[in-house]
């Protein structure tokens, strides 16, 4: 990153290139260090917000929402702004990319596909705010009852390491369309292009103290921003148990709360299914952003008819994104590091437990990746790269039936028992099962306390739709995986997978409250008839 990529401020938050820095010395206890996980490089330094940088920032937001300047200005004028946000972010494009690589990881082609499609965002939720319909309700007698949507104050959103741009901008445009005060604290482990995003929406006319980007550590940072009175909705992104946490705290300041947390999304490949294409759905389902997404492929559920050559193809499939890994800068590369070494001992974790216990065996992949890169000569040695891995049960394919019904009594005998299976490894792992009719199917789909994301393979659309109806998932695509549009509700049915749901018009209404107006538009004459403790015994009204 050349000098001044990065050297921004903020709101408060500051973050300079790393070209800009003299010494490690120099630096203080309130930094973040940005770590290029392909490299093991600290390339870049954000300054960590403190109790008392949150304190003054939610100040600020609280009394530029009290002012009006954003949450009174006129509908159109905030659509405006936010088309001036999606025109401003195209032309930012170029910058924006090869920065969220270093910072994550990810493959220069994933990014060059995904960073493009934020904009849509902004434009929907524009388009939203021009032609929304207010409901006037059937309300009895010479009454006019009209409804309209009002924001909530200042909300806080949590953003997690794998898609720092996405998730971002799935959160800010709907909140800011409503007219809310926004402060944004992204991962401390990719907060640079979402302080960009800040600059963004300020060149778009967005007012000063409307959005707030505070870099900083979940149990300081994140802590004061939740913990805070003042702040109306919390949103986050993450891991479950956090989740609940911040929950709780959110709980007790009868605040709303939005919260897209754990996955460990089934794909079932029937019999009827197209092999090439669900191969390819399944390889791209677990293996982009090396699995780092919270609906990725990790549980494989294939008809045993088909199993052996479904898993013989996708193994060969795997092999060969393998060997084309290299530099994430590299546009031929496929797929990228973990994010870090804390993460890169997690799946680490997971996939020696599965196998060292006996229930499952590696046909591909299994550890972490040393050496050079086949492909351009990259070196694996300091990045945190692991290698795409399939489990499979150790004796067989296909799990007893009682075994799906009651997992917790399956014993260390059974691939079930396994972390592998039950917890989100967020990492390119997958477990490969067979079933043999579609009541198995479906069970060993529900086996999990996740319910976030689900694919069904099969060409048989009859069957898609009757299987689709009985997964309990917040999303189910068929013959297709990971589709995301501004449009589309995105949340979890199961509560270890969240509250609530990204997307639409329901994510609007989540950032606003309802406002009932009712106007008595009877003549004065009949207006002074309605006297309720006029004398005498006459019937009266009631509501």
């Amino acid at each position: 990153m050349e000098t001044g990529t990065c050297g921004l401020s903020y709101q408060n938050c500051t973050c300079q290139s790393s070209s800009l820095i003299i010494s490690r010395r120099h630096w203080n206890f309130n930094s973040i260090d940005v770590e290029d996980p392909a490299t093991g490089e600290i390339f870049a330094r954000c300054h960590s917000a403190s109790p008392e940088d949150v304190s003054d920032t939610i100040q600020i937001a609280h009394e530029t929402f009290e002012s009006g300047i954003w949450s009174r200005k006129s509908r159109h004028e905030r659509a405006d702004v936010l088309e001036r946000a999606a025109d401003l972010l195209t032309n930012k494009i170029p910058a924006l990319i090869p920065l969220e690589v270093r910072q994550t990881g990810r493959a220069i082609r994933e990014m060059k596909a995904q960073v493009p499609s934020l904009v849509r965002w902004f434009k929907y939720y524009a388009a939203l705010l021009r032609t929304e319909e207010r409901s006037v309700l059937p309300t009895s007698g010479k009454l006019h009852n009209w409804v309209d949507r009002k924001p909530l104050g200042v909300v806080v959103q949590i953003t997690p390491f794998n898609h720092p741009l996405l998730i971002a901008v799935k959160k800010l445009a709907p909140a800011l369309a409503a007219g809310n005060s926004v402060i944004l604290k992204p991962s401390e482990l990719t907060p640079l292009t979402s302080l960009i995003l800040g600059e963004i929406l300020k060149e778009a006319g967005l007012p000063t103290g409307v959005f707030s980007v505070l870099p900083g550590y979940g149990h300081i940072t994140g802590n004061a921003l939740v913990s805070s009175q003042l702040v109306r909705k919390v949103d986050v992104t993450g891991g479950t148990e956090a989740g609940r946490i911040i929950g709780g705290i959110v709980g007790r300041n009868l605040a709303k709360y939005t919260a897209e947390l754990g996955g460990k999304a089934p794909v079932i490949v029937f019999e009827r299914a197209d092999i090439t294409a669900a191969i390819n759905g399944v390889s791209f389902g677990a293996f982009v952003a090396s699995g780092q997404t919270c609906v990725a492929a990790t549980r494989i559920i294939v008809q045993n008819s088909i199993f052996q050559e479904f898993t013989d193809r996708l193994s060969k499939k795997a092999e060969s994104i393998k060997v084309r890994m290299g530099d994430p800068k590299n546009p031929e590369s496929m797929m990228g590091p973990l994010v870090s070494s804390k993460q890169l001992s997690n799946v680490s974790k997971f996939v020696r437990e599965a196998v060292d216990s006996g229930v499952a065996k590696a046909v591909i992949g299994g550890n972490r990746m040393q050496g050079q890169s086949p492909l351009d000569g990259f070196n694996y040695e300091n990045g945190y790269f692991f290698e795409p891995t399939i489990l499979v049960p150790a004796d067989k394919g296909s799990i007893p039936h009682d075994q799906i019904a009651d997992r917790a009594n399956t014993g260390s005998s059974s691939i079930l028992s396994s972390q592998a299976w039950m917890k989100e490894i967020f990492g390119p792992v997958i477990v490969v099962v067979g079933f043999d009719d579609e009541k198995e199917a479906i069970a060993l789909a529900n086996n999990s306390e996740f319910g976030l994301g689900a694919a069904i393979w099969t060409q048989d659309l009859s069957q898609g739709f009757r299987v689709s109806e009985e997964i309990d998932s917040g999303i189910v695509w068929i013959n297709t995986h990971h589709r995301n549009d501004p449009s589309s509700p995105w949340g979890g049915a199961k509560g270890p997978s969240g509250v609530g749901s990204e997307n639409g018009i329901d994510a609007y209404h989540a950032y606003s409250k309802a406002k009932s107006t009712i106007i008595n538009y009877a003549s004065t004459e009949e207006t002074r008839a309605d006297d309720w403790f006029r004398e005498g015994n006459q019937e009266v009204r009631y509501g």
